[in-house]
Protein backbone atom coordinates (compact mmCIF):
# COMPACT_ATOMS: atom_id res chain seq x y z
CA UNK A 1 0.00 0.00 0.00
CA UNK A 2 1.41 3.38 -1.02
CA UNK A 3 1.63 5.78 1.96
CA UNK A 4 -0.06 9.18 1.86
CA UNK A 5 2.18 12.25 1.77
CA UNK A 6 1.03 13.15 5.29
CA UNK A 7 2.45 9.91 6.66
CA UNK A 8 5.72 9.87 8.58
CA UNK A 9 7.40 6.47 8.88
CA UNK A 10 7.95 5.31 12.46
CA UNK A 11 11.60 4.47 11.69
CA UNK A 12 12.40 7.94 10.34
CA UNK A 13 15.28 9.77 12.02
CA UNK A 14 17.27 12.96 11.48
CA UNK A 15 20.68 13.15 13.11
CA UNK A 16 19.83 10.08 15.26
CA UNK A 17 16.54 11.50 16.66
CA UNK A 18 13.17 9.87 15.98
CA UNK A 19 10.72 12.46 14.66
CA UNK A 20 6.94 12.62 14.38
CA UNK A 21 4.93 15.45 12.83
CA UNK A 22 5.11 17.70 15.90
CA UNK A 23 8.83 17.25 16.50
CA UNK A 24 9.52 17.68 12.77
CA UNK A 25 7.70 21.03 12.93
CA UNK A 26 9.84 22.02 15.90
CA UNK A 27 13.03 20.99 14.11
CA UNK A 28 12.04 22.98 11.02
CA UNK A 29 11.40 26.15 13.07
CA UNK A 30 14.68 25.63 14.93
CA UNK A 31 16.60 25.32 11.65
CA UNK A 32 14.98 28.48 10.28
CA UNK A 33 15.55 30.52 13.43
CA UNK A 34 18.99 29.32 14.55
CA UNK A 35 20.47 27.13 11.83
CA UNK A 36 23.13 27.65 9.22
CA UNK A 37 22.06 28.65 5.72
CA UNK A 38 21.75 25.05 4.50
CA UNK A 39 19.70 24.16 7.59
CA UNK A 40 17.36 27.09 6.94
CA UNK A 41 16.74 25.69 3.45
CA UNK A 42 15.84 22.35 5.02
CA UNK A 43 13.56 24.01 7.55
CA UNK A 44 11.69 25.96 4.88
CA UNK A 45 11.10 22.84 2.81
CA UNK A 46 9.93 20.83 5.82
CA UNK A 47 7.35 23.51 6.63
CA UNK A 48 6.16 23.39 3.02
CA UNK A 49 5.97 19.60 3.19
CA UNK A 50 3.95 19.66 6.43
CA UNK A 51 1.47 22.37 5.42
CA UNK A 52 -2.06 21.71 4.15
CA UNK A 53 -1.25 22.09 0.45
CA UNK A 54 -0.98 18.97 -1.69
CA UNK A 55 1.88 20.46 -3.70
CA UNK A 56 5.22 22.22 -3.27
CA UNK A 57 6.67 24.96 -5.47
CA UNK A 58 10.18 24.32 -6.79
CA UNK A 59 12.56 26.00 -9.22
CA UNK A 60 13.93 24.32 -12.32
CA UNK A 61 17.70 24.36 -12.77
CA UNK A 62 17.88 26.73 -15.75
CA UNK A 63 20.30 24.49 -17.63
CA UNK A 64 18.76 25.24 -21.01
CA UNK A 65 16.80 28.39 -20.27
CA UNK A 66 15.67 30.70 -17.53
CA UNK A 67 14.81 28.98 -14.22
CA UNK A 68 11.08 28.82 -13.61
CA UNK A 69 8.75 27.91 -10.77
CA UNK A 70 6.68 24.76 -11.10
CA UNK A 71 4.27 22.95 -8.79
CA UNK A 72 5.00 19.34 -7.87
CA UNK A 73 2.40 17.07 -6.32
CA UNK A 74 3.45 15.85 -2.89
CA UNK A 75 1.94 12.45 -3.62
CA UNK A 76 3.97 12.28 -6.83
CA UNK A 77 7.07 13.01 -4.75
CA UNK A 78 6.09 10.12 -2.46
CA UNK A 79 5.73 7.87 -5.52
CA UNK A 80 9.17 8.95 -6.72
CA UNK A 81 10.66 8.19 -3.30
CA UNK A 82 9.16 4.71 -3.33
CA UNK A 83 10.44 4.03 -6.85
CA UNK A 84 13.94 5.02 -5.75
CA UNK A 85 13.64 2.83 -2.67
CA UNK A 86 12.58 -0.16 -4.77
CA UNK A 87 15.29 0.38 -7.38
CA UNK A 88 18.13 0.71 -4.86
CA UNK A 89 16.64 -1.68 -2.28
CA UNK A 90 16.46 0.92 0.50
CA UNK A 91 14.92 -0.44 3.70
CA UNK A 92 13.58 1.14 6.92
CA UNK A 93 16.49 1.86 9.24
CA UNK A 94 19.07 2.25 6.47
CA UNK A 95 21.60 4.97 7.24
CA UNK A 96 21.67 7.77 4.66
CA UNK A 97 23.83 10.89 4.32
CA UNK A 98 22.24 14.10 3.08
CA UNK A 99 24.92 16.44 1.67
CA UNK A 100 23.06 18.28 -1.12
CA UNK A 101 21.52 21.79 -1.06
CA UNK A 102 17.84 21.50 -0.14
CA UNK A 103 16.76 24.49 -2.22
CA UNK A 104 16.90 22.19 -5.27
CA UNK A 105 14.81 19.10 -5.99
CA UNK A 106 17.62 16.57 -5.39
CA UNK A 107 18.12 17.81 -1.84
CA UNK A 108 14.38 18.00 -1.16
CA UNK A 109 13.92 14.41 -2.30
CA UNK A 110 16.58 13.12 0.08
CA UNK A 111 14.34 14.41 2.88
CA UNK A 112 11.16 12.96 1.36
CA UNK A 113 12.77 9.53 0.93
CA UNK A 114 13.82 9.49 4.56
CA UNK A 115 10.35 10.55 5.80
CA UNK A 116 8.46 8.05 3.63
CA UNK A 117 10.84 5.08 3.63
CA UNK A 118 11.87 5.31 7.29
CA UNK A 119 15.53 6.08 6.71
CA UNK A 120 17.98 7.32 9.33
CA UNK A 121 19.18 10.57 7.79
CA UNK A 122 22.31 12.45 8.82
CA UNK A 123 22.50 16.04 7.56
CA UNK A 124 25.76 17.88 6.90
CA UNK A 125 26.70 21.06 5.10
CA UNK A 126 26.53 20.58 1.29
CA UNK A 127 30.10 21.69 0.66
CA UNK A 128 32.28 20.39 -2.14
CA UNK A 129 34.50 18.86 0.56
CA UNK A 130 32.53 17.01 3.21
CA UNK A 131 33.09 17.17 6.94
CA UNK A 132 35.78 14.88 8.34
CA UNK A 133 33.50 12.88 10.65
CA UNK A 134 31.55 11.09 7.93
CA UNK A 135 30.35 7.68 9.18
CA UNK A 136 29.45 4.51 7.30
CA UNK A 137 26.27 4.81 5.26
CA UNK A 138 24.04 2.62 3.13
CA UNK A 139 23.19 5.35 0.63
CA UNK A 140 23.96 8.91 -0.42
CA UNK A 141 23.66 11.27 -3.39
CA UNK A 142 26.39 13.63 -4.58
CA UNK A 143 27.27 15.88 -7.49
CA UNK A 144 30.49 15.07 -9.41
CA UNK A 145 32.62 17.74 -7.70
CA UNK A 146 31.76 16.24 -4.30
CA UNK A 147 32.69 12.77 -5.52
CA UNK A 148 36.03 14.05 -6.84
CA UNK A 149 36.87 16.00 -3.68
CA UNK A 150 35.94 13.26 -1.23
CA UNK A 151 37.36 10.22 -2.92
CA UNK A 152 39.09 8.97 0.22
CA UNK A 153 35.73 8.80 2.04
CA UNK A 154 33.77 6.88 -0.59
CA UNK A 155 34.62 3.46 0.85
CA UNK A 156 32.30 4.42 3.73
CA UNK A 157 29.25 4.18 1.46
CA UNK A 158 27.49 1.10 0.12
CA UNK A 159 25.56 2.89 -2.63
CA UNK A 160 26.25 6.25 -4.24
CA UNK A 161 24.15 8.03 -6.86
CA UNK A 162 25.68 10.85 -8.88
CA UNK A 163 23.56 13.57 -10.47
CA UNK A 164 23.45 17.25 -11.36
CA UNK A 165 26.07 16.91 -14.11
CA UNK A 166 27.68 14.13 -16.08
CA UNK A 167 30.76 12.66 -14.33
CA UNK A 168 33.85 12.44 -16.51
CA UNK A 169 35.46 9.17 -17.58
CA UNK A 170 38.50 9.60 -15.34
CA UNK A 171 36.26 9.84 -12.28
CA UNK A 172 34.15 6.87 -13.35
CA UNK A 173 37.24 4.72 -13.82
CA UNK A 174 38.52 5.67 -10.35
CA UNK A 175 35.19 4.72 -8.81
CA UNK A 176 35.43 1.17 -10.15
CA UNK A 177 38.51 0.68 -7.94
CA UNK A 178 36.64 1.23 -4.66
CA UNK A 179 35.77 -2.17 -3.20
CA UNK A 180 32.25 -2.57 -1.85
CA UNK A 181 30.90 0.60 -3.46
CA UNK A 182 28.06 0.47 -5.96
CA UNK A 183 28.05 3.79 -7.78
CA UNK A 184 25.38 4.92 -10.23
CA UNK A 185 25.01 7.78 -12.67
CA UNK A 186 21.44 9.09 -12.69
CA UNK A 187 19.22 10.68 -15.32
CA UNK A 188 16.41 13.08 -14.48
CA UNK A 189 15.28 16.66 -14.02
CA UNK A 190 13.11 18.77 -11.74
CA UNK A 191 10.01 17.99 -13.80
CA UNK A 192 10.54 14.24 -13.27
CA UNK A 193 11.15 14.77 -9.52
CA UNK A 194 14.86 13.89 -9.78
CA UNK A 195 15.97 10.69 -11.47
CA UNK A 196 13.77 8.40 -13.53
CA UNK A 197 16.67 6.20 -14.60
CA UNK A 198 20.10 5.12 -13.39
CA UNK A 199 23.05 3.11 -14.62
CA UNK A 200 25.95 1.50 -12.85
CA UNK A 201 29.14 3.34 -13.69
CA UNK A 202 30.53 0.49 -15.80
CA UNK A 203 27.33 0.18 -17.85
CA UNK A 204 26.49 1.78 -21.18
CA UNK A 205 22.73 1.98 -20.67
CA UNK A 206 20.42 3.77 -18.26
CA UNK A 207 17.69 1.57 -16.79
CA UNK A 208 14.39 3.22 -15.90
CA UNK A 209 12.85 3.03 -12.44
CA UNK A 210 9.69 0.97 -11.81
CA UNK A 211 6.47 1.92 -13.65
CA UNK A 212 8.20 4.27 -16.10
CA UNK A 213 8.01 3.83 -19.88
CA UNK A 214 10.22 5.41 -22.53
CA UNK A 215 10.04 6.17 -26.23
CA UNK A 216 11.44 8.73 -28.69
CA UNK A 217 9.85 11.45 -30.80
CA UNK A 218 10.59 12.34 -34.43
CA UNK A 219 13.72 14.22 -33.29
CA UNK A 220 15.04 11.01 -31.65
CA UNK A 221 14.61 12.73 -28.27
CA UNK A 222 13.55 10.85 -25.15
CA UNK A 223 9.87 10.86 -24.17
CA UNK A 224 9.09 9.81 -20.59
CA UNK A 225 5.78 8.30 -19.50
CA UNK A 226 5.69 8.28 -15.68
CA UNK A 227 2.00 8.21 -14.67
CA UNK A 228 2.72 8.04 -10.93
CA UNK A 229 4.79 11.23 -11.20
CA UNK A 230 2.96 13.31 -13.80
CA UNK A 231 -0.22 12.84 -15.82
CA UNK A 232 1.42 14.19 -18.99
CA UNK A 233 4.26 12.66 -20.94
CA UNK A 234 7.52 14.58 -20.61
CA UNK A 235 9.21 15.36 -23.93
CA UNK A 236 12.90 16.06 -23.38
CA UNK A 237 15.63 17.57 -25.55
CA UNK A 238 17.94 14.62 -24.90
CA UNK A 239 18.79 12.52 -27.94
CA UNK A 240 18.88 8.85 -26.98
CA UNK A 241 19.11 5.40 -28.47
CA UNK A 242 16.49 3.02 -27.08
CA UNK A 243 18.06 -0.35 -26.26
CA UNK A 244 15.02 -2.10 -24.77
CA UNK A 245 11.70 -1.25 -23.12
CA UNK A 246 13.63 -0.36 -19.96
CA UNK A 247 17.04 0.81 -21.21
CA UNK A 248 18.45 3.67 -23.25
CA UNK A 249 21.80 5.22 -24.13
CA UNK A 250 22.14 8.97 -23.75
CA UNK A 251 23.89 10.58 -26.74
CA UNK A 252 23.61 14.32 -26.08
CA UNK A 253 21.30 17.31 -26.02
CA UNK A 254 19.63 18.37 -29.23
CA UNK A 255 20.42 22.00 -28.27
CA UNK A 256 24.12 21.20 -28.57
CA UNK A 257 24.12 19.09 -31.76
CA UNK A 258 26.52 20.39 -34.42
CA UNK A 259 25.69 20.07 -38.11
CA UNK A 260 29.07 20.38 -39.78
CA UNK A 261 29.25 19.81 -43.52
CA UNK A 262 26.01 17.80 -43.35
CA UNK A 263 27.29 15.51 -40.59
CA UNK A 264 25.51 15.47 -37.23
CA UNK A 265 27.98 15.61 -34.35
CA UNK A 266 27.32 15.18 -30.63
CA UNK A 267 29.62 17.44 -28.58
CA UNK A 268 29.17 15.27 -25.50
CA UNK A 269 30.53 12.22 -27.36
CA UNK A 270 33.57 14.19 -28.58
CA UNK A 271 34.15 15.42 -25.02
CA UNK A 272 34.30 11.83 -23.77
CA UNK A 273 37.14 11.13 -26.22
CA UNK A 274 39.10 14.14 -24.93
CA UNK A 275 38.53 13.85 -21.17
CA UNK A 276 41.67 11.83 -20.54
CA UNK A 277 43.86 14.44 -22.24
CA UNK A 278 42.53 17.76 -20.94
CA UNK A 279 42.73 18.17 -17.16
CA UNK A 280 41.00 21.57 -17.07
CA UNK A 281 37.25 21.97 -17.43
CA UNK A 282 36.30 22.23 -21.10
CA UNK A 283 33.44 21.72 -23.51
CA UNK A 284 32.96 21.21 -27.24
CA UNK A 285 30.74 23.60 -29.15
CA UNK A 286 30.46 25.21 -32.58
CA UNK A 287 30.54 28.50 -34.46
CA UNK A 288 29.42 29.57 -37.92
CA UNK A 289 31.60 28.61 -40.88
CA UNK A 290 31.12 29.67 -44.53
CA UNK A 291 32.00 26.27 -46.00
CA UNK A 292 30.80 23.82 -43.32
CA UNK A 293 27.83 25.73 -42.00
CA UNK A 294 29.16 25.14 -38.48
CA UNK A 295 32.62 24.16 -37.31
CA UNK A 296 33.74 22.41 -34.12
CA UNK A 297 35.48 24.46 -31.42
CA UNK A 298 36.81 23.60 -27.96
CA UNK A 299 36.49 26.02 -25.03
CA UNK A 300 38.89 25.48 -22.09
CA UNK A 301 38.59 27.09 -18.65
CA UNK A 302 42.17 28.25 -18.24
CA UNK A 303 44.74 30.87 -19.02
CA UNK A 304 46.12 30.25 -22.52
CA UNK A 305 48.75 27.52 -22.68
CA UNK A 306 50.58 25.52 -25.33
CA UNK A 307 49.43 21.94 -25.77
CA UNK A 308 50.29 18.91 -27.85
CA UNK A 309 47.78 18.62 -30.68
CA UNK A 310 48.24 14.84 -30.70
CA UNK A 311 45.51 14.84 -28.03
CA UNK A 312 43.12 15.03 -30.98
CA UNK A 313 44.52 11.91 -32.67
CA UNK A 314 41.64 9.71 -31.47
CA UNK A 315 39.03 11.96 -33.06
CA UNK A 316 37.48 11.34 -36.45
CA UNK A 317 38.42 13.83 -39.18
CA UNK A 318 35.06 15.61 -39.02
CA UNK A 319 35.29 15.85 -35.20
CA UNK A 320 38.58 17.75 -35.17
CA UNK A 321 38.25 21.24 -33.64
CA UNK A 322 38.94 24.11 -36.00
CA UNK A 323 39.50 26.57 -33.15
CA UNK A 324 40.57 26.47 -29.48
CA UNK A 325 39.32 29.14 -27.08
CA UNK A 326 40.39 29.88 -23.54
CA UNK A 327 38.30 31.65 -20.93
CA UNK A 328 39.22 32.48 -17.33
CA UNK A 329 35.96 31.18 -15.83
CA UNK A 330 32.92 29.44 -17.24
CA UNK A 331 29.49 30.94 -16.72
CA UNK A 332 27.35 28.62 -14.59
CA UNK A 333 23.70 28.13 -13.75
CA UNK A 334 22.52 28.40 -10.15
CA UNK A 335 22.95 24.64 -9.80
CA UNK A 336 26.58 24.79 -10.90
CA UNK A 337 26.17 23.48 -14.44
CA UNK A 338 28.19 25.09 -17.22
CA UNK A 339 26.20 27.60 -19.24
CA UNK A 340 27.67 26.98 -22.68
CA UNK A 341 25.89 29.78 -24.54
CA UNK A 342 26.86 32.50 -22.07
CA UNK A 343 30.44 31.22 -21.86
CA UNK A 344 30.81 31.31 -25.64
CA UNK A 345 30.03 35.01 -25.61
CA UNK A 346 33.21 35.83 -23.73
CA UNK A 347 35.79 33.57 -25.39
CA UNK A 348 38.96 34.98 -26.90
CA UNK A 349 41.02 33.41 -29.66
CA UNK A 350 44.56 32.25 -28.92
CA UNK A 351 45.38 29.83 -31.70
Amino acid sequence: MIPHFKNIHNRFKINEFHLNKDSLFQLAYSFIKEGEEFEKEIGLFLLDWLDENDFVVVNTSGTTGKPKEIKLSKQAMVNSAIATGDYFNLKPGDRVLHCLPSRFIAGKMMLVRAIILGLELDIISPNSRLEKNVKNYDFTAMVPVQVENNFEKLNQFNKLIIGGAQPNLNLLEKLTQIKGLKAYETYGMTETITHIAAKEINSQYFKVLPEISISTDDRECLVIDAPRITSEKIVTNDIVEIHSNEEFQWLGRIDNVINSGGIKLFPEQIEKKLEKFISQRFFVSSEKDEKLGNRVVVVIESKPFDFDKTIFNNLEKFELPKQIYFVDAFDETKTGKVNRLETLKKVRTVC
